[in-house]
This record gives structure tokens, sequence and C-alpha cells, in this order.
């Protein structure tokens, strides 16, 4: 089969002048069939874009094609570049989604239907900035934005729509301009950077910040003195003259680099609190070698060509950060008197880096690390890796879709917080897991806006809000399995511990009850109540009581002690921890 471009050219020289560009844009490598359908699906989004236009007045149809444009750059199949042409269908008609089943098949209407859901993401309230938890809050978000999707690229192609969005909002008014920005930044620049993809990473955190704190963008940018385009060219001829050096030094190394972007050099200059002039990472390269003693041969390499900045090199490989991190970092006076940071590691150190418990989105982010969700990331961070080497597109279909996160399950509260649960979690599991009381009150739930049973199985993104009553209690048929209303452990340990202990007050003033006579059958005078409970290991005279009406603590140990008084002095006879049998007394 031909995959050059130059044999669809009946295909586009066929199509609408408008498309003609982008179709030859995104035509090499493709088979005949796979332009064809992408072709199907400008005409057909054609119809329900017409006259239609997103935020600050851009044509629908020219939107869509840039989103597409994106998602062909990230090397992904010609389904998913289909689904971003027309993931706004559905929008612009409510039979939409039905009609693209029909017209090119399942596959690429869950793409679009997907990309949809979303899109709730708008409908959700984030934390303000001054507010406690917004870190945690934001991280949830991201989680169950992954955990909504079955299949990788729904979240590549909401990436790349964003990413189209973001280009576009110097057009909007300011106040949606920086509520876009913000989501931006918190969710969106995140979740590209925990899959790798980092282009798009990049732009979307330069951008964000452009909208979100012009003045300092602008000082930056002004700052760097250079346009992006002369940076990368500096970067390129670094790598080339490193490259022949190292050969030259017989090391076999990959080396790559990328200029610094405007937010991450802001990031840097808040972090380390220094001026601009005390970033020596604006241009950095990385080096990777295949073995240890090759780093430090590379170093003397680097140190030979230019000057080492005095006091900017650390070795993090004799001495690891504490995620274990490994890397030579050095600073240097590079070509054009200008700071160069070079990174040494191995393939090895680099690997670990990225996919292990270093991973670069942890260092940067300064998060809490959950290893479970890291794993997670590096699973489909490789995947994303594998997709130019898959010349299947059934197999990659079936790599992208992803059972990863259905451990777990995420809803919001009424107010927008994200709440992780057990997969197959209902509205008590989530009673519970807000607050045990709310969980014993619980005599109902609305599920998105409508009445629930309790044994509903709540699925991602559903927003939950719990109908108590002022008072009451758990029934006993929530702890039957077969009807399925829990399935938290930690739920239902609470409500067993709520019947164990529902007769507390009557269980302390039995004992109560029991102790005074069992004083008064031997003729004695009671010790003080906190004192005897010490005795028994007990902190409040209360529970004290309780287990001796409930029969934790036996009559027998009360006349023990009460015989002996001198005994009643502090921990030296531990109760029985089985439940004796009840005595009535006397």
């Amino acid at each position: 089969m031909v995959y050059v471009a130059q044999s669809h050219s009946h295909l586009i020289h066929d199509a609408n002048p408008d498309w003609q560009a982008w179709l030859t844009s995104i035509a090499e490598g493709r088979r005949e069939e796979e332009l064809v359908l992408l072709h199907r699906s400008l005409a057909f989004a054609e119809a329900f874009y017409a006259g239609k236009s997103v935020a600050g007045g851009v044509g629908l149809m020219q939107h869509t094609l840039g989103t597409a444009a994106i998602v062909a750059s990230m090397h992904l199949d010609h389904e998913a570049i289909a689904a971003a042409v027309l993931h706004a269908v559905p929008d612009c008609d409510a039979t939409g989604l039905a009609r693209i089943v029909e017209a090119f098949g399942p596959a690429v209407a869950q793409l679009v239907d997907g990309v949809a859901r979303m899109g709730q993401i708008r409908e959700y309230p984030t934390a303000d900035d001054a507010s406690a938890g917004k870190g945690e809050q934001m991280e949830g978000l991201r989680k169950m934005l992954l955990a909504m999707v079955e299949d990788i690229r729904v979240v590549l192609i909401k990436l790349a729509k964003r990413t189209q969005t973001m280009r576009a909002l110097v057009l909007v008014d300011e106040k949606t301009r920086h509520d876009m920005a913000r989501e931006t930044q918190d969710i969106f620049a995140p979740l590209a950077s925990r899959l790798g993809v980092w282009q798009i990473k990049w732009e979307l955190e330069d951008l964000s910040f452009r909208y979100l704190e012009p003045e300092l963008y602008k000082k930056i940018a002004q700052l760097l003195d250079e346009r992006r385009v002369d940076r990368e060219r500096y970067i390129q001829e670094v790598l080339s003259q490193l490259k022949d050096e190292l050969a030259r030094n017989g090391v076999h190394a990959e080396v790559n680099g990328r200029p610094k972007h405007i937010y991450s050099i802001y990031r840097k200059m808040k972090r380390k609190k220094v001026d601009f002039s005390e970033v020596y990472d604006v241009r950095a390269v990385r080096v990777l070698v295949e073995d240890l003693k090759d780093c430090y041969t590379a170093l003397g390499v680097v140190h030979s060509i230019w000057q080492p900045i005095p006091g900017e090199f650390d070795d993090y490989i004799a001495h690891p950060k504490g995620n274990f991190y490994r890397s030579l970092h050095t600073a240097v006076i590079g070509p054009e008197d200008k700071a160069l940071e070079v990174q040494i590691r191995t393939d090895e150190m680099h690997q670990h880096a990225e996919m292990g418990v270093a991973a670069h989105w942890r260092y940067k982010e300064g998060g809490k690390q959950d290893a479970r969700f890291g794993k997670k990331i590096a699973w489909l961070r490789q995947i994303l890796e594998w997709k130019e080497d898959i010349h299947d597109a059934g197999d990659l279909m079936e790599r992208f879709k992803t059972e990863l996160f259905h451990d777990t399950v995420y809803v919001l509260t009424p107010q927008g917080k994200v709440v992780s649960l057990t997969a197959e979690a209902t509205p008590l599991d989530f009673a519970y897991h807000i607050h045990t009381d709310l969980g014993h009150r619980c005599r109902g739930a609305k599920v998105d806006g409508n009445i629930m049973p309790l044994n509903h199985r709540l699925q991602n993104g559903q927003r939950v809000e719990i109908l108590a009553a002022k008072e009451g209690g758990p029934s006993r048929d929530w702890l039957n399995p077969v009807l399925g209303y829990i399935k938290s452990p930690r739920a239902r340990a609470k409500i067993r511990h709520w019947f164990k202990y529902q007769h507390y007050q009557e269980d302390a003033g039995r004992g109560r009850e029991m102790l005074e006579r069992e004083a008064h059958r031997l003729g004695v005078e009671l010790p003080p109540l906190d004192k005897l409970a010490r005795t028994f290991s007990f902190t409040r005279p209360e529970d004290f009581l309780a287990a001796l009406g409930r029969g934790n603590v036996t009559l027998r140990q009360i006349a023990v002690l009460l015989r002996e008084p001198g005994e009643v002095r502090g921990p030296s006879t531990a109760p029985q921890r089985a439940a004796a049998p009840r005595h009535s007394g006397g």
C-alpha cells in the first residue's frame, strides 16, 4: 500500500479550496482510505458549522480545523483527527452524535462523545487561590477527568481543543480570558505535563501566564531579548557542537534540548527567589549516556568546551534528591557568552525520572506523591511514546483504551469538591466518606439532580447530594451484601460501630447500677470513678461503666478490686477482651 502524500493529490485537488492546505499538511504517511474518511468528516462538519463561530468571532470550522491540525501533529490516528473535526457537531444539533455513529461508526462517535463529557469541566467550580486545599481540589479534578474517559485519545483531543482556544483568547472579553486562562493553568497544562505532551504543556502554560500576569509576562519576554525562533536556533547550534565533541571523545550519547519557556522561567524565579540574571537554565540541554562513567566523561567534555559558572554544579548522582532523582546539573557560559544549563544522566536514570518515583510532574509541582496513580500515568506515557511505532490502527485503539482508572470513581459534592471513592461506590458510601453522622442520618440521595436509590452505582463526574433526617441511625439492611448498599469497608465498619454502641448510655447506666449494687453487697465504699476506670485502662469513666454494663468488664473483677482497695491505683488489671455474660447484679 502506498503511503506518500503524492498518491492522494486527487483527493486534495477535489476538496473545497479552504480545506486543501489543511489536507496537504496532514496527508503525508496516511493511507488513501484514511484521507477519504477525513475528507468525509470535513464535508459532514461543514453542514453543521456553516455560519457559526466560537467566542471571539472565530469561525467554528476554522476552530475545529486548528484543533484537528494539533491532533495530527501529535501523530494520532485518522479516527482521532476525524473526531477532532467533528467534536462540535453534538453542540450544533441534538441528533448530531447519532448521525456521527451512522456516518462514521461507533469508534469515531465514542471519541466525540468523550470530548463532550470532558467538556463538563466548565461546570465544576474551582477553589480560589487563597482558599485552603486548592491544590488537592485541582488534583482531584485532573484525576477525575482522566477517569471519565475510556480512551486516552479523548484527553489528547481535549488538550488540542484547549490549545486552539487559547491561541485565539486575545479576541474575547477580559473576564472570559482570565477564567479560561486560570482553568487552563490549573487543570489542562498539568494534565499535558502528566502525559508527557511537552509541546502542548509549554504552550498552554505560556499562554495562560500571558493572560493572567500580562505585565510579568512582558517583562520576562523583554529580558530574554530574543524571539523563540532565535532561542531554538541557539539550542540547535549548541547541540551540534556538543554532539561532535562527545563523539570525538568516544562518548555515545543522545543529546537534545529546548529553550526554557517564559512560564517555567517565572516559576524558577519564584521558587528560588532569584532575579532573572540568576536563572542559568534559560537555555538548557540534556545528555543521555549509556553508563555511569560516561556521565562524568561527558561532564568533563562540557567543561572543556565552555567555562563553568561557579557554584552552579550539582551532583545528584552521588547525592540523589529525596525522591531518588539522579542526574548531573551544570551551568556554563555557552556560545555568544550566554548562560546554558546542561543535564547529564544515563538512560536508566532518565527513565526513572520520567516514569518512576521521581516523575517530572511531581518534582515540578511539588505536590503529594500518589504511587499508585503515578504508575498509571507512567503506563499512559509509554502508550503515547509507542504510538509512532504501532502501525496497526486496531492494535493502537486497544492500547489506548485503558482500564487503569477503573478502580476508583470520582464524584462531586453539591459545592463542586471532588471526592474519590472505591469503584462501584453508592450514595451511602459517599455520605459516610463526607461525615460519619451524615451517613447515619442518610435517607435518600440526588444524583445529578435526580432522586436515586441508595444502592445506585455512582459514575465518574456525577454530582451527589445527600438527603438526611435531622436525627436517626443506619438500617441493618445496609450491612446485607446482597442488597448492595455499601461498597467501602470503611463505611461498613462505621455502621457496625454504630450498632455496637447505639445503647451506650443505656449500658453506662446499667454499669453504674451494677457497680453501686456490688459495692453495697460487699459493704465497701466506692473509690473515685476515674481511678477505677484507669485501673481497667479506660481514660473516661463513662467508657468504663458502659463496658461494665455490656459485660466486657465482669463483676468478679470489680469484687476483687473492691475487697482490696490498695489495688485501685493504676492500670494493673486489664479488662477481659471477650464479652462476658451480663449479670443482673446482687
